[in-house]
């Protein structure tokens, strides 16, 4: 599954990442979390592999959103 991140910079704006790396910076919550969830659905699309978004939490990370693999790519794994 790809993962794209939310993370907070020390000036309390955010970043949305993946694998590590940031792919958009300066942004408010609501932005980065919109645009995240774009880039995450036109992957999905694209690839059709499974992919979700997830922020920081107090315990644990909060998943925002998660596009399923495609049928064909579900049956093969079972």
């Amino acid at each position: 599954m790809v993962t794209y991140s939310l993370k907070q910079s020390l000036d309390g704006s955010w970043c949305v990442c993946r694998l590590g790396f940031s792919l958009f910076s300066d942004l408010r919550l609501g932005a980065a979390i919109k645009l995240a969830r774009e880039v995450a659905r036109d992957e999905h699309l694209r690839s059709g592999r499974s992919v979700c978004v997830e922020m920081p939490g107090t315990d644990a990370s909060i998943r925002l959103a998660q596009y399923a693999g495609t049928a064909a790519v579900l049956e093969q794994a079972a």
